[in-house]
């Protein structure tokens, strides 16, 4: 009995989650999942996600992960009230930038444009 209780004891787990909130300025465009925006298979993503219309997604540079913007990051974005999970990586070429998961959508994200913007995550 009391080799249990002082395993038990001994596998608690740590609850501390210190947040370091850091402020970035990028660049943000959208995307949505087809295959002449991503890849042929526009409905998986980088990480191995599934992306599906209506989920607040966004893919980041890869100088971004640097940075603590890792998968399934939270992000809180200039301009947005919810907050936006990073579920894809974007090409090498880009540096300082955040793609918008806009699903099918293709208007409303060419009405997004293009635009710099500061996000919020906690590392």
């Amino acid at each position: 009995m009391m080799i249990i209780c002082i395993s038990l004891h001994t596998c608690k787990t740590n609850t501390d989650s210190t947040c370091y909130k850091t402020t970035l300025k990028v660049t943000a465009t959208a995307y949505n999942s087809l295959a002449y925006q991503t890849n042929s298979n526009p409905s998986i993503t980088a990480f191995g996600d599934s992306l599906k219309p209506g989920l607040r997604y966004i893919a980041v540079s890869r100088d971004l992960l640097d940075s603590g913007l890792v998968h399934n990051t939270k992000v809180k974005i200039q301009g947005f009230d919810s907050l936006y999970i990073v579920k894809d990586k974007m090409n090498r070429r880009y540096k300082k930038r955040i793609d918008i998961y806009m699903g099918n959508d293709v208007k409303k994200a060419k009405k997004w444009g293009k635009k710099k913007l500061k996000i919020e995550y906690c590392i």
